[in-house]
């Protein structure tokens, strides 16, 4: 006699034909939304605050293509049998699907992780949440939100300081500058620091290529022999991206204020909103590989000597040491 299987168990432990089925499904589902996300992000047509997310460019295809390669290890995974993880998986999916419904547009988006966390909570338990840990971070993390737009009013320091910083280094070159609050008035040519100008999208966008340089880095593995030792590189390298991408966001400012102080409109425009900003921000972004070597410069130079652990005489433990002469 052939076991018989309930209805959700069939589901629960789907065969390779049904696996495709539900890859379709959500592909139907959240198809045209990644789409819609891709084209604004390229074609800069999305809300100011989702660009933010436009690290997801290089992080999606990246999260797919590492599912794709641990579905031999997935379908190794044993069955997830009634329990906590099941529940919650089964929760996970019945929010995500109400906020696929909602019309609010960051709730649609918010969905995607829901659904992809409570389905792999659902069919595999926790051991599938722990193997899809990476890709899932990686599409969460790249998820559009309103969360920029919830810290602006909370950087007004730090736009301050960039004014001072691009004003003083106009100073230096000679320029008629006056600095008042967030505002640099360059040959009496007034540029403001927005929120949006503050460097957080470069920020974002760096933490997110770290993060990935991170996971991808063999030697960088959080093991139980070097726990200490990867924690202070790790913690080393992200204080790197931050101060990078700081300097970056200045000296940027200070080009865009300069340009607009000397009434260059083209050359201006071609930084700020034309193809010019992101090029920048693709060599700053190169510059985390410099980051990455001085951080390993310093791991090594800093690293301790090993300890000499030669046994102070031979012979088993039982036996007394002989005292010196």
């Amino acid at each position: 006699m052939h076991p018989r299987y309930s209805g959700s168990g069939i589901w629960r432990s789907p065969s390779r034909f049904r696996g495709w089925l539900l890859l379709g499904l959500l592909g139907l589902l959240y198809g045209p939304l990644l789409l819609h996300w891709a084209e604004g992000w390229l074609n800069k047509t999305i809300s100011i605050e989702h660009e933010y997310y436009s690290c997801g460019l290089l992080g999606l295809p990246l999260a797919a293509w590492l599912g794709w390669q641990r579905q031999g290890d997935w379908e190794t995974l044993p069955e997830q049998r009634m329990g906590w993880a099941h529940g919650l998986g089964l929760g996970l999916l019945l929010l995500g699907l109400r906020l696929y419904l909602h019309p609010v547009a960051e709730a649609v988006n918010l969905s995607l992780p829901l659904v992809l966390t409570g389905l792999c909570l659902w069919l595999k338990g926790a051991a599938g949440l722990r193997l899809m840990a990476f890709p899932l971070l990686l599409v969460a993390l790249a998820t559009p939100t309103a969360f920029p737009y919830l810290l602006t009013p909370y950087i007004l320091p730090l736009q301050q300081l960039i004014a001072i910083a691009a004003g003083f280094m106009l100073l230096q070159m000679g320029m008629d500058v006056c600095v008042d609050q967030v505002y640099v008035y360059v040959n009496n040519q007034v540029v403001e620091i927005a929120p949006y100008c503050a460097g957080l999208k470069l920020l974002f966008t760096g933490l997110y290529a770290g993060l990935i340089l991170l996971y991808a880095a063999e030697g960088w593995r959080f093991t139980r022999q070097s726990l200490r030792e990867s924690r202070f590189k790790a913690a080393l390298f992200l204080l790197g991206i931050v101060g990078l991408t700081a300097i970056a966001n200045i000296l940027r400012n200070t080009m865009l204020a300069y340009l607009h102080g000397t009434e260059q409109k083209l050359a201006f425009d071609w930084l700020h909103e034309g193809w010019g900003g992101d090029l920048y921000s693709a060599l700053t972004l190169g510059g985390l590989l410099w980051v990455w070597r001085g951080v390993e410069w310093l791991g090594d130079r800093w690293q301790p000597a090993p300890v000499d652990q030669t046994p102070l005489a031979e012979g088993p433990r039982s036996e007394p040491l002989l005292p010196r002469r």
